[in-house]
C-alpha cells in the first residue's frame, strides 16, 4: 500500500484500488453510487440522493469533521463507491455502487482504510457496525479481517426504521 497523507489530501493505493478524495467533478458519479434502493435501505444517506444532496455531501466531506471520505476507484478516476473513516469514533463505513458490486471492491477498500486507520491515524481498534441480516456487508467484514464482537446490539432509528447493528472490530497488530 502506498499512502499520501497531508498536503492537499489523502490518497491510498493498493489491492488493485486507488482511494482518493471526492472532487466537484464527481457529483454525477456520487448520485449514481448513492441514489440506489439498497444504499437507501442499509445506510443513513439521504434519499433520494440527487445533485443537491451530492453537493451537500461533498461540502461535509471536505469540512474538518474528523472524517476521511474517499472515492473507491480502480484507476484513480471513476468513482465506483466510497469508504469513510470517522477518526473520532474509529468507525469505517463503505458503499459500492450497484453496477460495481460483486468485484470485491468493498473488502479491498475496507482493508486499505483499516491499514490507514491503524498505521497513519494511530487507531488501535477500528469498528464496523452492520445489521445482522445484511449478508453482503457481513461478508465484507469477514473478508476484511474483522471479528464479530459480543457487544450488545447498537439500536438506532434511521428514516423511521429501528436499526439493530452488530459491532465488528479490527485490532492493530502489536509489535
Amino acid at each position: 500500500m502506498t499512502i499520501r497523507y497531508g498536503g492537499p489530501g489523502v490518497r491510498l493505493a493498493g489491492n488493485g484500488l486507488v482511494l482518493r478524495e471526492w472532487e466537484r467533478g464527481d457529483l454525477a458519479a456520487m448520485v449514481e453510487v448513492f441514489d440506489d434502493p439498497d444504499v437507501a435501505y442499509w445506510t443513513p444517506l439521504v434519499t433520494p440522493f440527487d445533485l443537491d444532496a451530492a453537493e451537500a455531501y461533498l461540502d461535509r466531506a471536505h469540512s474538518d469533521n474528523g472524517r476521511v471520505h474517499l472515492a473507491i476507484t480502480t484507476d484513480g478516476e471513476r468513482p465506483l463507491g466510497e469508504v469513510m473513516l470517522s477518526q473520532e469514533a474509529a468507525f469505517v463505513g463503505y458503499v459500492v455502487g450497484a453496477a460495481s458490486r460483486g468485484q470485491g471492491l468493498a473488502a479491498r477498500a475496507v482493508r486499505l482504510m483499516t491499514e490507514y486507520a491503524h498505521n497513519v491515524a494511530g487507531l488501535p481498534r477500528v469498528i464496523l457496525e452492520i445489521e445482522p441480516d445484511n449478508a453482503a456487508s457481513n461478508g465484507v467484514a469477514r473478508r476484511s479481517g474483522y471479528q464479530l464482537t459480543d457487544l450488545p446490539l447498537n439500536v438506532v432509528t434511521d428514516k423511521g426504521r429501528e436499526v439493530r447493528l452488530r459491532t465488528w472490530e479490527h485490532l492493530a497488530e502489536l509489535g
